[in-house]
């Protein structure tokens, strides 16, 4: 990486941000509003537009991370969440032709947990699992040093399994706390800052719920470390006893001695895991 410069991409339903990275680092950032309701060929500008802002003569390689399910192969996204125009767009070829390098196109939650393997607390591990944990519970696997996306983009999906009378998802993420408590996790946290008890005892059984997904991840793919990212992540401190001693009934309690679970604290690990793409790719592609 120490002689690569790189674009890294984070498209969401609310903006677009775009960053250049060399030596590790984001070395010049651009963000603008993303047009979500627009056409599809209009967002496709402003995506260009940011790509522009920071592209350099030495940039050797261009990675997105989108909300969707993606064809990594052929970098097709599908059905982006909150921009309805894009049903199908090819965006590989679309940047490709446009910008005459190499393109990498990926769901986001995959971005975040490679982006930490490459950028964050994941350096250093051997096979880590990513959680998104904010407005959906997304999810990302890095297995033996490469990012695993499976067939169709969906590797690693717990959040989808059924869990109680619904999904994990339904129950790990941030909705929940509306829904059952009248209050989002926001006023939650600064509760639960305070002290307040109600507080401490909602985020403690999300915490059990939280345990048993985490616990659905270490049986199906034995990781050495967890990343907890999105909005809810930052109130961990207020459920992690409860996570853990969920953790205490795994039928396997070896597996848990080298086992971490951390949370992300680098802001911009959206773009460098979009830049990371660039990096996860088999020797015999030049990029």
């Amino acid at each position: 990486m120490a002689n690569r410069t790189l674009i890294g991409v984070d498209l969401g339903g609310t903006n677009i941000r775009a960053g250049r990275v060399e030596n590790h680092r984001i070395v010049k950032l651009a963000a603008r509003p993303t047009p979500a309701k627009a056409e599809a060929d209009v967002v496709v500008a402003d995506l260009v537009r940011s790509i522009e802002d920071v592209l350099s003569p030495e940039v050797s390689a261009i990675g997105i991370g989108v909300p969707s399910v993606v064809d990594v192969e052929q970098g097709i996204v599908y059905d982006v969440e909150n921009i309805p125009s894009w049903r199908e767009v090819a965006l590989k070829r679309i940047l490709e032709d446009r910008f005459q390098l190499p393109v990498r196109v990926n769901n986001d939650a995959n971005c975040f947990a490679l982006g930490e393997y490459h950028f964050g607390k994941g350096r250093g591990s051997k096979s880590l699992v990513g959680l998104i944990v904010g407005t959906g519970l997304g999810a990302g696997l890095v297995l033996d040093g490469r990012l695993y996306s499976g067939v169709n983009c969906g590797a690693g999906e717990i959040g989808s399994l059924p869990y109680r009378d619904h999904t994990y998802e339904y129950y790990v993420s941030g909705p929940r706390f509306q829904r059952e408590h009248g209050r989002n996790g926001g006023q939650l946290y600064e509760a639960a800052l305070r002290g307040e008890a109600e507080a401490l005892q909602i985020f403690e059984a999300f915490g059990r719920d939280l345990g048993k997904a985490i616990a659905l991840a270490i049986y199906a793919y034995d990781p050495d470390r967890i990343l907890l990212g999105g909005s809810v992540s930052k109130a961990y401190p207020f459920f992690r006893e409860t996570v853990w001693a969920e953790l205490r009934t795994f039928a396997f309690q070896q597996s848990l001695k080298r086992l971490s679970i951390e949370v992300s604290e680098e802001p911009q690990i959206a773009i460098l895991g979009a830049a990371a793409l660039c990096l996860d790719v088999p020797a015999a592609i030049s990029i």
